[in-house]
């Protein structure tokens, strides 16, 4: 999504602190960053937290949006996934200290992945603990690496190899109890 006439008129808006373009910008954007708040959160609740805080920077920070680094889009979801990381750092703390180099990866059953609903597979992710969730979403689904993670979360990469490590081993225990 690139940034085109509606959505300068939309940010300007914003920057003016006028409430209708805060709303338009909000219903623009609510489902896709409410994904991404479900995928980081135990439940709906906390997702719509994360969602309220991320465009509570989004509006306070409106003005610094820069359209030659990023699309709106870009720009709010990379606000949006920050406030996620904020509100799991608060509520869990990284403390596996564990450093791995190499991991031995356990293999999930893709035929039961592809089976499955995108709820199907969101519940199973939002089984794992809050620390190996963030790290699977940001490897899995946002496409980080491992030593981003790692600057992101303040943990090592070691850390961040074992929380994907640990996620894949615990959905493949969870989809073998769904299969049974």
């Amino acid at each position: 999504m690139s940034t085109n006439a509606t959505d300068i008129e939309l940010i300007t808006g914003c920057i003016n602190n006028n409430r209708k373009a805060q709303e338009r910008l909000y219903k623009k954007f609510y489902g896709p960053m409410a994904s991404i708040c479900l995928r980081y959160t135990r439940n709906q609740e906390d997702a719509i937290e994360v969602l309220h805080n991320g465009f509570l920077k989004v509006f306070k920070n409106i003005h610094m949006y820069d359209m030659g680094r990023a699309s709106l889009y870009t720009w709010v979801r990379t606000i949006v996934i920050n406030s996620a990381i904020d509100f799991v750092r608060q509520r869990s703390k990284f403390h596996t200290h564990i450093e791995l180099e190499k991991v031995d990866e356990p293999a999930i059953d893709a035929d039961a992945i592809q089976r499955m609903s995108s709820h199907e597979v969101l519940l199973l992710v939002q089984k794992l603990s809050p620390a190996t969730q963030t790290v699977f979403n940001l490897y899995v689904v946002e496409g980080y690496n491992h030593r981003e993670i790692a600057n992101l979360l303040g943990i090592s990469e070691g850390t961040s190899k074992w929380h994907l490590s640990e996620a894949r081993k615990q959905l493949q225990k969870l989809l073998q109890t769904l299969q049974v």
